[in-house]
């Protein structure tokens, strides 16, 4: 969808909650004058961070990006609430009308007039906290049959969707390193949806990351984001800074038998990790030498290596990775739903929202996110940092 129509549609929107919520906040005179404030200017400024994204025109400074997003946040919550207050109202008048108990019809719609703008505003407020904050570390372990000794506790970190761009910069990368840095995993994994914005704009600001560290080195995959912000660009970026982007390719990562003593080529191959990245499951339509391939990022790994993990952005390559023979798949880009109502319909397009979830002998984890997509708002779905562990089930 264009600007200009999705412009339009966002000011009919505005209308809407300007219609449904002052008439019945008139008698409160200062509070219906700062929501109709609060609505005009989130009908002027939402539209703003999306100019220039696909378009010549010259983008808006960052300040009207960071009131546009915001407003954005705060309108979704707005027009829920007021959603559901109409729902509620109806079904209360049809109650009374067929002979239940009758609402008090001028008490009511005033007090949930006020209600709406209130709880919008407030879980904005602690939304915003939650996304500006630094995300916690999650720790989970993960059972998984036949893990040679060697493996025991292999720790691997994961990042997720942080989305450099308008809102998040170099300073809040940053601190994710910092906290990363502090556990001293095995290896590292940021599995899609780093960047929203092109190499020269922000070049600067995920630089932080190449000062992570772990004992087997920082591995990357594709997410759609990367696709819509010029994906080989930023595969060429990241590599130059020390990441490596694994493109339906794997590597495999030694580690030392504990009980010591030669071993034969097959020992050693039963030692190793096959950790193994594919494009993002969508990349196939922007790129086709991209297209996502499990299978095939399990070319030339050696059969005795029965202990794999597939980094891959989305969640629904979880059944063609299970096909493949990966005992463990790590993915993103659901946010965990970000705030209310969005976690109602990731299911729609996702098998899994968060967490760790069996298909049939695979794990999946899937990260709520290590920053934020849009608004700066997280209700209901904290950001992590995700230290998994692998353990002998």
């Amino acid at each position: 969808m264009s600007l200009l129509p999705l412009t339009a549609l966002t000011t009919l929107l505005h209308v809407y909650l300007a219609v449904r919520l002052l008439p019945m906040l008139a008698t409160f005179t200062p509070v219906a004058a700062v929501v109709a404030i609060a609505i005009a200017i989130s009908a002027v400024t939402m539209p703003l961070p999306f100019i220039g994204m696909r378009s010549a025109a010259k983008p808006p400074a960052d300040v009207w990006k960071w009131i546009g997003l915001i407003s954005m946040g705060w309108f979704s919550s707005m027009f829920v609430l007021t959603a559901l207050r109409d729902v509620g109202l109806v079904i209360a008048w049809l109650v009374g009308a067929l002979g239940g108990p009758v609402m008090d019809i001028d008490r009511w719609p005033l007090w949930t007039a006020l209600a709406v703008p209130a709880v919008a505003t407030l879980t904005s407020l602690i939304g915003f906290f939650n996304a500006r904050r630094t995300a916690g570390v999650v720790r989970i372990d993960v059972p998984m049959p036949n893990l040679p000794a060697a493996l025991q506790n292999f720790t691997i970190a994961q990042l997720s969707d942080i989305h450099v761009g308008p809102t998040i910069k170099r300073g809040y990368i940053q601190r994710i390193v910092d906290a990363v840095n502090q556990l001293d995993a095995d290896a590292i994994a940021i599995t899609g949806d780093l960047v929203d914005g092109s190499v020269p704009e922000l070049r600067e600001h995920i630089a932080p990351l190449a000062g992570l560290r772990a004992h087997h080195g920082t591995f990357v995959v594709t997410g759609n984001h990367e696709y819509y912000a010029g994906a080989q660009a930023w595969v060429v970026e990241l590599r130059r800074i020390g990441l490596r982007v694994l493109m339906n390719e794997h590597v495999l990562l030694g580690a030392r038998d504990p009980r010591g003593g030669a071993q034969t080529d097959e020992e050693v191959a039963a030692n190793l990790l096959v950790l193994a990245g594919v494009t993002d499951f969508t990349a196939g339509h922007f790129d086709v030498a991209h297209t996502s391939d499990p299978e095939g990022s399990l070319a030339g790994a050696p059969t005795a290596a029965t202990t794999r993990v597939l980094l891959a952005h989305q969640p629904r390559s979880a059944p063609a990775a299970a096909e493949a023979g990966f005992q463990l798949q790590l993915s993103g880009h659901t946010h965990g739903g970000q705030f209310f109502p969005w976690n109602l319909f990731v299911p729609l397009q996702q098998p899994f929202v968060a967490g760790l979830h069996k298909l049939g002998a695979m794990w999946v984890y899937t990260s709520r996110g290590t920053g934020y997509w849009g608004p700066p708002k997280r209700f209901g779905a904290p950001s992590e940092i995700t230290l998994l562990r692998l353990v002998r089930a």
